[in-house]
């Protein structure tokens, strides 16, 4: 358990969190890997994780009839992938696929959940960086859909 604390204490994300909360959240934590071409997880599906992405990169799909799979953002090591976890009804709202090796911690939502509950203080620090992340995907799905689907036509 030790390591992850030092791992959990040393990721970007997490940086500045008060000890206890730390201590907190690695009770809820394991060591994960995914081969490149591995799904972490699909659209639709319940969301019962996060994951603190420690090596390799991971390509955030949406899937559109006509297209198939669009890579809206592919994150690395430092970031932070899935929020679904923390937003009813707990389902992914993307694909998430290792685009080469990835080595990540996975947190699981359920515990966090119920300790963010239990602690108001966790819940209201996790809510502020998860609340980040979430405008950061909003943002690249924006300006990624413009790329593919250009500007709108002149009426």
């Amino acid at each position: 358990m030790e390591s992850l604390r030092r791992i959990l204490a040393e990721s970007p994300f997490l940086k500045d969190l008060e000890p206890h909360h730390l201590e907190l959240i690695t009770g809820c934590a394991s060591n994960v890997r995914f081969e490149s071409g591995q799904y972490l997880f699909h659209e639709g599906e319940e969301a019962e994780k996060f994951f603190l992405i420690r090596q390799g990169k991971v390509a955030i799909e949406i899937f559109t009839p006509d297209r198939g799979p669009i890579t809206i953002q592919t994150i690395e090591a430092g970031d932070v992938l899935g929020w679904s976890w923390l937003v009813p009804p707990y389902e992914w709202r993307f694909d998430a696929k290792a685009a080469e090796l990835v080595l990540a911690i996975s947190l699981d939502g359920v515990c966090l959940r119920t300790k963010c509950e239990d602690d108001h203080d966790l819940g209201y620090q996790m809510l502020k960086r998860f609340t980040e992340i979430m405008d950061e995907r909003l943002e690249a799905t924006i300006v990624h859909l413009g790329d593919v689907y250009g500007p709108p036509a002149n009426n």
